[in-house]
Formats: C-alpha cells, structure tokens, sequence
C-alpha cells in the first residue's frame, strides 16, 4: 500500500498540476454550498460543475464564480452520475450528499475513469443477531471490499475526508508521526455551545445524517478484540472543550474514524464521542420509540413515504439557520499514550470554527463550512501531487503536515492542547 502511494503521487505531480483539476461536486446543500463558497477563492482547478436534484439549488450554489457550471442529477444513479462525468470531462467526483447515495456516486465516479472524495463512508448494517456487542457490515466495508479495483485501475477513492471524519483523521496521522511514540487511545471528540434563536430543536446539520449515526450501534475499535459495538448513547463522558466552548457530555456514537484510523495508525483503542446534549439525545429516542428513524417507506394517506424523510422536512434546512445561530463548534482528537519523550502524554487536537465568523466571512453556518473546507484542502493537495494513490484510502494514510500547513493558509488553523 505504501508503495502504491508513492508510486501514484509522483504520477500525480507531473500530470495534475496547472488548474487541468475538473471537479463534479455532487450535492448542493448546506456542505455543498459552502464547499463551493470556499473553493471559489482558489486556483487549483479549472472547472467545477455544481450538481444537485434541485436545479435551482445547484444554481445558486454555482453563481459564486465564472468557472462553475450548473447541472441537474439523480444522486441514485450511478449511470447518471458517470454520464455527467463524461459530459465535463470531469476528473474527481466530489461527493456532498447524504450517505445514502455514496455507492452509487463512487461506483459512477468508477465507471467513468474519474478520482472519487467523500465525507462520510457506505452505510453500515447492524448484526442481525448481537447489534450491541459484534459489528455487523461496517461503515465503509462495501467501498473497501472494492479496493482492488480502483488499485488495479490507477484511480483513487479518498474517503471520509469532511471534518470528522476527516480532519479527525489528519490529527491521527500527525499525532503518531509527530507527537507519540505509542497511542494507547485515539478518541474523537466533538463539541458545541450552538444555539439557534427562534428554535426549540433545529439541527445544525443533516438531521438524516444525525439519526443514522447516532441510532446505530456506535463502533469501538480495540486492538485485542479489533471492531465491536457498544448500546447507543454509552459510556458517557464531560470533556473540557477550548476556546470558551467547556465542559460538554460527549457519548459514544458510530462514526468513520474508528473504521478508518486503525487501519493506518498504530493504537491501542479507538473511539468516537459526540456532545450531543440530554434535549437531542431524548428527541433522537423519542423518534426511535415512534418508528419515525426509520428509511422503509409506508403508505400514508396520499401515497407512501419514507418516516426519516418526513422528519427532515418538518424540520428547518441545517443550511439556513446561520443567521440566527450562536456560539462555537470544534472537532479534535483526544490523544493519550507514550510521547516522544518516552514519558506519559495527552493532547486535544482540534479547530474550532466561531458562527460569526463564517457567516461574515463566506456566508455560511460554521459547523457545515467547518466541513466543507477540508475536501478543498484535500483537492488542492491532489492537484499539486502532493498527496496521491490508487486504491481506496482514508485520509490518515496521508502526510498531515502539508494538510494542517494548507489549512492555516486557508485562514482556518487548528489547535493543541496539553491536558
């Protein structure tokens, strides 16, 4: 694998440079917008064609810039996405939709010969017989049972690559190159102090995508009993967050980067914990309870419906709430075990994004700019051939050095902290 990685990125420094980048962005939502509101700002691509359902959507998002065209897709199809992609000529797909739709985009990216990004993996499927103690289909399994295939075909699948997972991903690769020389425990953490005026409940991102992670059994990674699973909502835990944030309830909650870091870093166990907050952790059970997490549709009175679908359009579009909400939101990673020194160390490292400051600055709520400005870094890592392969990678596979380095010239730099 390391071989391939080398291989691939001295291919890519002589072949991708010079802004010859096109890039189909698939999804032009909240994350979507933003990526585009970001990209638009830099100079390492050529074309970027905005795709998305709602036409009109994908307008809007596309209006930031003259090198950005529009386009209408079925995110379902992976004939549709494959025909767009041979339509412009596109060579990376970058993938800004719900998780539902990444095997058909990233087998469209496939079939038309194109480099694939994502933000969150293929969905999991919990075991049919002990859901809460063995993991069943894994987040991500379905993309890397194909990793030979985009090996043998000289094409890259570089995924999870948002802010978590993503940038969590990162700071493990710099924690172990840089910072330890052995991890007992990488423990993704994650935490706000957001409020959204005029709201008793309103998501700061995709409620859909919030139900599937945080209803499914959450993933812990050890490395004596490698994946299992754990109760939803468990072992809970106060972690002190920075920059004024404080101390926030993090629990246990399945997410990428323990599918992803142990395939990479070296760890002794490897877990992720969001601060969700007692009033979401009770409406999330409450849905749980009426049916209404569900994706099976029903049939209602005037047709048949998917019940997570219907929650989601009774709730305000995450994308939309950036005016009226408040305070900060930060993702890091929580790293304890042995440091360079060879005595005891833990470190938090993380970026923390302020409401007030996205918004004045490009017009977006923090916590879906915060995700959408680490695929930008990672494209333009590509462009230059600084990162490169074949295969299907997470984003720890890669240098974190130039990432963190490119994120600060994007006037987004992170943070550490000695606890």
């Amino acid at each position: 694998m390391v071989s391939t990685l080398r291989q691939a990125q001295d291919t890519a420094s002589s072949t991708s440079k010079g802004g010859a980048m096109k890039i189909l962005l698939v999804g032009a939502g909240g994350v979507g917008a933003a990526f585009a509101a970001i990209a638009a700002r830099r100079d390492f691509f050529s074309q970027i064609v905005v795709a998305d359902y709602d036409l009109a959507r994908a307008q809007r998002a596309a209006a930031v810039d003259e090198r950005f065209l529009s386009a209408e897709v079925d995110a379902s199809s992976a004939d549709a996405v494959a025909a767009l992609v041979n339509e412009h000529g596109s060579t990376h797909v970058m993938n800004a939709v719900d998780p539902r739709f990444v095997m058909s985009i990233f087998d469209g990216a496939f079939a038309a010969g194109a480099d694939y990004l994502d933000m969150a993996m293929s969905l999991s499927r919990p075991h049919p017989e002990a859901p809460y103690s063995k993991a069943g289909v894994k987040l991500g399994d379905e993309q890397f049972a194909k990793a030979g295939e985009w090996e043998s075909a000289g094409r890259l699948a570089l995924c999870g690559i948002g802010v978590e997972p993503g940038l969590s991903d990162v700071f493990a690769r710099y924690a172990a190159d840089h910072l330890f020389n052995e991890i007992d425990e990488l423990g993704t953490r994650d935490g706000a102090n957001l409020t959204v005026e005029g709201h008793d409940f309103a998501p700061s991102f995709s409620i859909w995508t919030t139900i599937e992670e945080c209803l499914n059994p959450p993933v812990v990674w050890e490395r004596d009993r490698g994946w299992f699973t754990t109760e939803p909502f468990s072992e809970p835990e106060t972690f002190d967050f920075p920059e004024g944030i404080g101390p926030v309830e993090c629990v246990n909650v399945e997410h990428e980067e323990v599918l992803l870091m142990p395939r990479w870093v070296e760890a002794k166990r490897v877990t992720f914990k969001y601060g969700l907050g007692d009033e979401v952790i009770g409406v999330l059970k409450t849905l749980h309870k009426l049916g209404l997490d569900k994706t099976e549709k029903v049939r209602v009175p005037g047709g048949v419906v998917s019940p997570r679908d219907v929650v989601a359009a009774c709730l305000p579009d995450p994308a939309t709430l950036g005016d009226r909400m408040r305070g900060k939101t930060c993702a890091g990673l929580h790293v304890t075990g042995t440091g360079k020194d060879g005595r005891p160390r833990s470190t938090y490292l993380y970026h923390v994004v302020d409401n007030e400051w996205s918004m004045r600055e490009y017009g977006h709520q923090c916590v879906v700019w915060q995700t959408a400005i680490n695929p930008v870094v990672a494209l333009e890592l590509l462009a230059r051939g600084v990162w490169g392969g074949a295969g299907v990678f997470g984003p720890e596979a890669f240098d974190a050095v130039p990432f963190l380095g490119l994120l600060g010239e994007y006037g987004a730099p992170s943070g550490q902290r000695e606890q």
